[in-house]
C-alpha cells in the first residue's frame, strides 16, 4: 500500500496503524453480521439493506450515546474490552423501549494514539455487544487526536438504528392505575452516575485493587462490569404480552426515567423494601454519606429496566422474562398521581 505519510507522522498520526487496526478488528465485525449487510467496513458508509417483511408501516427508531467516565476504570485496569458493550447496551437499550429491533450499528473511537491491539480490543466489546442485542456493526471511525487526549486515553461512543411497526410502537397513554410495573435486574452500576463513583471512591489505581468482601469482587472488577443488553428478552416478552411501556434505567435513576414512559396523571407507586438493591449501591452510600434520594436519583439501584402491563399479564411477563434469561420481579404499580415516582 502506498498511503503512508512521515510528516503526518512525525505530527502524531499514524495512519498505517489505522490500517493495521482495522485488520485486527475484521474477525470481530465478522461475528456481528446479519442478512441486511451489503458491505464490510472500510468503505465510505455502512449499507444495510432494509427487510419490512411483515411490517405494514416500518418506522425507523435511533439512539446514541457513550460509555461516559466509566471509561477511566477501563484506564486504570488497562482492561479495554468490555467497555464496547457499555456503548452498544446504552443505545439500544434505550430503542427496545419503543418496542424496535435494533438493526445495526456504528462506533466512533477518539484516542490519544493509535494503538492498534488497544484499538480491537475496544471493538471486540463492541462487537459483543451486537451479537447480544442481534444488530449488526456495519461501521465505524477511529479518530487519532495528539495533543487533544493524552497517548493512552480514548473515549468511545455510539449510534444504533432499528425497526417497529408504526401500528406497534408502544402508547404510554393506554396505562391506567393498577397497572404493574416489573423490574428487570442490571447488572451493576451499568455506565452511569460514574463522576460521583470516582469522588466517592477516590478512584485511583490503588483503591480500584481494593477487595470487598460484600461485592465477592475487587471495586474496580465490579465497577467495570458491562451494562446488561436486554433486547432480545424484551423482543420475546413484546411476542408474548401486551407491554403498555418500558424505561431504561440509566442517568437520572427511577426519578428522571420513569416518568418518561407515564402520562402526565399517573405515577410509579414503589415500596422501597421492594427495591432489590445491589450490594454495590449501598457501599457507594455508605462509603460517600449519599442521601437516599440522590441515589434514587442517579443509579439504578439494581433495575436495569422496568415494563409496565396490566395486572392480568404480570405473572406471565415476569415468567416470560426469567424464562430469556432475566431476574425479574414486580416493583410496584400505578397510581393516579402527577409526581411521577413515589418510593415509599
Amino acid at each position: 500500500m502506498k498511503s503512508y505519510s512521515d510528516s503526518y507522522k512525525a505530527a502524531g498520526v499514524d495512519v498505517t496503524a489505522g490500517y493495521r487496526a482495522v485488520e485486527l478488528m475484521k474477525a470481530h465485525v465478522a461475528r456481528t453480521m446479519t442478512n441486511g449487510v451489503l458491505s464490510g467496513i472500510g468503505g465510505f458508509g455502512g449499507l444495510f439493506e432494509l427487510d419490512t417483511t411483515g411490517i405494514h408501516k416500518p418506522v425507523l427508531v435511533s439512539g446514541t450515546d457513550g460509555v461516559g467516565t466509566k471509561i477511566k476504570i477501563a484506564f486504570l485496569l488497562d482492561k479495554h474490552d468490555t467497555v464496547g458493550i457499555d456503548c452498544v447496551a446504552m443505545c439500544v437499550n434505550d430503542i427496545i423501549c419503543c418496542g424496535a429491533k435494533p438493526l445495526f450499528f456504528l462506533d466512533y473511537i477518539a484516542i490519544g494514539k493509535n494503538y492498534p491491539e488497544k484499538v480491537a480490543q475496544i471493538v471486540s466489546g463492541v462487537a459483543e455487544g451486537c451479537v447480544q442485542s442481534g444488530c449488526a456493526l456495519i461501521g465505524g471511525e477511529t479518530a487519532e487526536h495528539p495533543g487533544l487526549m493524552p497517548e493512552d486515553e480514548y473515549d468511545l461512543a455510539g449510534f444504533s438504528v432499528g425497526i417497529v411497526d408504526k401500528d406497534k410502537i408502544l402508547n404510554p397513554d393506554t396505562q391506567k392505575a393498577g397497572d404493574v410495573m416489573i423490574a428487570i435486574k442490571s447488572s451493576g452500576v451499568h455506565s452511569n452516575g460514574f463522576s460521583l463513583v470516582r469522588k466517592v471512591f477516590d478512584i485511583s489505581e490503588k483503591t480500584v485493587g481494593k477487595y470487598y468482601d460484600e461485592l465477592g469482587a475487587t471495586l474496580g472488577e465490579t465497577l467495570l462490569t458491562p451494562t446488561r443488553i436486554y433486547v432480545k428478552p424484551v423482543l420475546a416478552l413484546l411476542d408474548s404480552v401486551n407491554v403498555k411501556s418500558i424505561s431504561h434505567i440509566t442517568g437520572g435513576g427511577f426519578y428522571e426515567n420513569i416518568p418518561r414512559s407515564l402520562p402526565k396523571n399517573l405515577s410509579a407507586y414503589i415500596k422501597k423494601s421492594d427495591v432489590r438493591i445491589l450490594p454495590i449501591f449501598d457501599l457507594i452510600a455508605k462509603v460517600g454519606n449519599v442521601p437516599e434520594h440522590d441515589m434514587f436519583n442517579t443509579y439504578n439501584m439494581g433495575v436495569g429496566m422496568t415494563v409496565v402491563v396490566s395486572a392480568a399479564d404480570a405473572d406471565k411477563a415476569v415468567e416470560v422474562l426469567k424464562a430469556n434469561g432475566e431476574d425479574a420481579y414486580i416493583l410496584g404499580e400505578l397510581v393516579e398521581s402527577d409526581e411521577g415516582v413515589i418510593i415509599d
